[in-house]
């Protein structure tokens, strides 16, 4: 007998897979429940097919009320569809994941802004779920501005405005008779004030303070905000 023949391993028996595949399941739903993170699963049309306690509470919902809704029902307009294209392209099997800044509606209609991240789930080679992962920036609840802090000027707030709307620096210099160097000036002032450091976050910032009205196109900064 050849000493180098290669011994065939037994394959593992079916209770041994079944044994395997339920204590991926225990390890995942404890994941999913325990870990503190908003979570949730959704169909391939979107919408939510289960979701932990933690993604129920951000939102203001139970889980009775999560559930079937689609996810996009929860994202402000303003990133609605952004995100959703993002979010199909993980149906599509275009991608794995994604992580994109986000900005949600929840409790009572407050906004706040956070991380979202989406992470196609795979079965039988085919993307079969999409789970979420909502990461609130700072504190769970929204961080409101007092409407007594009269903090824009009116020059700053059509400025925060035209951001908000994905206008240019030429395009904010011509409509407001600024200098580019003057509109990057107020910009510059905007992001010292909301304490960010780009543009982006700039209007997550100010949807999540309750500055930037919901549900208003173009964005409109609330008037008790401007001096």
């Amino acid at each position: 007998m050849n000493s180098s023949a290669v011994i065939a391993k037994p394959a593992p028996s079916a209770s041994t897979m079944d044994r395997n595949a339920d204590e991926y399941r225990d390890i995942y739903t404890s994941l999913f429940e325990q870990s503190g993170m908003c979570m949730a699963n959704l169909d391939l049309g979107l919408r939510v097919r289960e979701a932990n306690l933690p993604f129920s509470r951000q939102f203001g919902r139970t889980a009775k009320d999560v559930y079937g809704r689609s996810f996009c029902e929860f994202l402000h307009p303003s990133v609605q569809g952004k995100l959703k294209h993002q979010l199909t392209r993980l149906t599509e099997g275009q991608h794995a994941r994604f992580a994109e800044q986000m900005v949600a509606v929840g409790p009572r209609d407050s906004v706040f802004a956070g991380e979202l991240t989406g992470i196609a789930v795979r079965s039988g080679g085919r993307v079969d779920t999409i789970t979420v992962l909502v990461k609130p920036d700072g504190a769970d609840s929204p961080q409101l501005a007092s409407g007594k802090q009269k903090l824009l000027s009116q020059v700053d707030a059509r400025i925060l405005e035209g951001v908000a709307a994905g206008e240019s620096t030429v395009q904010l210099a011509a409509k407001l008779f600024l200098s580019r160097g003057g509109v990057e000036y107020h910009v510059t002032t905007l992001l010292r004030k909301l304490k960010v450091t780009n543009r982006p976050a700039l209007v997550s910032k100010g949807y999540s303070m309750g500055i930037l009205g919901i549900g208003q196109w173009p964005p409109r900064v609330r008037p008790e905000y401007i001096r």
